[in-house]
């Protein structure tokens, strides 16, 4: 389902533009249908009312909670359910964010991904990639939505973009806590400027090597790094927010002194932030992880270098849970079901 044809729904049952806009906003924040001051039953048109208990049983059965697996950094994994039995990954992480998949599977073949062996199986619509802000904030405030789950989101532009526009609209998200992140491809870059809803933006650059790269995302558009970076900057400086340039240390491959100083030639003067992430380890796949300590010092070299650098943990490494490990393993052994409970949310503002 795309929220497109979920307003046109709500048109066909005499929704007015106001009546539409309550509807999605409840939805989206995981409300309950009498919150506000305005009750449905005095509000709504008959048609819309009578059909309103259906019409949200269908949309919280975009995306339920399969399975829940916390980490020690307060992240958490959910292997989340769609209506048609296939799953997805999303992951809850520290201070109100949410990482949300925008396809079941990925076409682009990262040789270091679990998502990627499998191939591309079907896209997610808008509605599913909302429904998944929508089930996390069940449980606790969401104030941040990345797109880096499964998939690439440039591969599924219209969609990502339709639940971009509505989560930085009704959703109440910020833009620039709306991330798209995407190995690099032509047709975001020309998208992204044009939209209501501008989202900073996180590029998969993971290498400084345009050959290296062909081989670790081999079915990535073929801009060699110096062209990601500079469609990339351009559109950081249009929108004021710096680019995250993501960066998987594999031990051995793209963590030593070349990388560095190509690391410092391609960003340098650049308005962003690289993070460093170190791999998260998969099972049958030929790269490890650094040492902690090693990725740290490659951090401390690049910022005496003028790049500002982060290292960051990558959610779910304690509990083997990340970049589709999660999913791999209930399709082999199953997992059970892990109940929600509905927060008491207080209703946000301007919501009637």
């Amino acid at each position: 389902m795309h929220v497109s044809e979920l307003r046109q729904r709500l048109t066909a049952l005499g929704a007015g533009p106001l009546h539409a806009q309550r509807v999605l906003r409840h939805w989206v924040h995981a409300l309950p249908a009498d919150a506000g001051r305005r009750k449905p039953e005095h509000h709504f048109p008959k048609a819309l009312f009578e059909a309103l208990p259906a019409l949200r049983d269908e949309l919280a059965g975009l995306a339920r909670l399969q399975a829940e697996h916390p980490g020690e950094d307060g992240s958490a994994r959910l292997l989340v359910a769609l209506r048609d039995g296939q799953t997805v990954e999303s992951v809850r992480l520290p201070r109100g964010g949410l990482c949300v998949s925008t396809q079941v599977g990925c076409a682009v073949g990262c040789g270091f991904c679990m998502t990627g062996t499998g191939g591309l199986i079907r896209q997610l619509g808008s509605a599913e990639i909302v429904a998944q802000v929508a089930l996390a904030r069940a449980g606790r405030p969401v104030n941040k939505v990345v797109f880096m789950g499964m998939g690439e989101p440039a591969h599924n532009l219209d969609a990502v973009l339709e639940a971009i526009e509505l989560l930085g609209t009704v959703g109440g998200i910020g833009h620039k806590n709306l991330v798209f992140s995407t190995v690099g491809d032509e047709r975001a870059f020309e998208a992204l400027p044009r939209g209501a809803v501008k989202p900073a933006l996180a590029l998969s650059l993971h290498t400084t090597k345009a050959a290296l790269r062909e081989q670790l995302l081999p079915r990535a558009p073929r801009l060699s790094p110096e062209q990601l970076v500079e469609r990339a900057d351009a559109y950081a400086r249009a929108t004021g927010y710096p680019v995250q340039y993501q960066w998987t240390l594999l031990a051995g491959v793209n963590d030593g002194d070349d990388e560095v100083e190509g690391i410092v030639r391609l960003l340098g003067g650049r308005y962003g932030v690289l993070n460093l992430i170190p791999y998260n380890a998969v099972e049958g796949l030929p790269f490890k992880r650094p040492a902690w300590e090693a990725a740290a010092d490659i951090a401390r070299r690049l910022h005496r270098r003028g790049i500002l650098t982060k290292l960051r943990h990558s959610a779910g490494q304690d509990v083997d849970a990340g970049c589709g490990q999660l999913r791999a393993r209930s399709l082999a052994t199953g997992e059970r079901v892990v109940a929600v409970r509905r927060r008491s949310a207080a209703l946000p503002q301007g919501a009637s």
